[in-house]
């Protein structure tokens, strides 16, 4: 199994080797951008936990309660990421760049920031290719690479890679933020760098918020995979009307899907069940990840 979530895997590593060195480095510099960046990395680390729990959790079998499965705990969990990179990374990354501003602090052992800034970044960047190599594995998904970030309904991609996105932005806004603060003698700018990095991961954590609700309130597959659906359908002769058909993600590789559909009068019961069988083999060989499907037999008056 822990090869299928290497993204979550490497990421996490990652962020708990780079949350100690940014902690070291933070109290021997007294840098807030570096202590911002250390409150980052361990939130970041508590994030890939969470996942991997909704990851656990969304594996549990259907029972009476859940007829449908556990499939959206990963959803949930998801969530609950957005939530604590914006109340724990942003805000406290807001907090302590406010506090520095008002008492602002002299930075010291200006080298240590630049080594444990130069490592993270290599680490945090290892993760995100990581990550996008998960992502680029996934052939169903099409478009840009923002657009496949964007429509992908697997967690374990597109949060690793908004975090591990947001992480590489803020590494550079961190290391501006010393550079100019030892360079021009402004402690104030090591506070601004701080504020900056926690408002990018608040606007991160919105996108995941966003991202994340749309799922729980049941998102339905892409418009091109419909359409094949439907070409699908209408493919089979003993068929001869039928609505839109609706879908809906249970979990990244769980979708529901539901068809109305209007069978030739003529067909004998037997002729019937085939062609439902058949229908549902060709769905499930074009489309695996749908495990549900349900026909609805109807005298239709509409059709698309």
């Amino acid at each position: 199994m822990a090869h299928k979530h290497i993204s979550i895997y490497g990421a996490l590593f990652a962020n708990l080797a780079i949350a100690i060195m940014k902690f070291i480095a933070a109290s021997v510099t007294r840098s807030s951008a570096m202590l911002s960046e250390g409150i980052h990395s361990s939130v970041d680390s508590v994030n890939q936990l969470l996942l991997l729990l909704g990851i656990h959790r969304s594996q549990k079998p259907a029972n009476r309660s859940h007829p449908f499965g556990h499939g959206k705990e990963i959803y949930f969990w998801s969530l609950i990421v957005s939530i604590l990179i914006f109340g724990l990374g942003g805000g406290m990354s807001i907090y302590e760049g406010i506090k520095h501003i008002q008492h602002p602090e002299k930075l010291t052992n200006i080298y240590w920031n630049y080594v444990v800034l130069g490592s993270a970044f290599l680490f945090e960047g290892i993760s995100f290719v990581i990550a996008i190599r998960s992502l680029n594995k996934n052939k169903s998904i099409r478009g840009s690479f923002l657009k496949r970030v964007h429509i992908s309904k697997d967690p374990s991609h597109f949060v690793v890679i908004y975090e591990d996105g947001a992480a590489l932005a803020g590494l550079v806004i961190a290391a501006i933020g010393v550079f100019v603060g030892s360079h021009f003698n402004l402690p104030v700018a090591d506070g601004i760098a701080s504020i900056i990095i926690g408002l990018l991961l608040a606007f991160v954590a919105i996108l995941l918020t966003i991202e994340s609700r749309d799922l729980l309130l049941g998102e339905s597959m892409q418009t091109y995979e419909v359409d094949n659906i439907i070409r699908l359908v209408k493919k089979e002769k003993n068929i001869e009307r039928m609505r839109r058909p609706l879908t809906m993600h249970m979990a990244p590789n769980d979708v529901l899907l539901a068809i109305d559909v209007q069978f030739n009068h003529k067909l004998s019961s037997t002729e019937l069940s085939e062609t439902i069988l058949r229908l549902e083999n060709s769905i499930r060989t074009a489309h695996p990840e749908i495990k549900r499907i349900y026909i609805e037999a109807a005298n239709l008056t509409d059709e698309i």
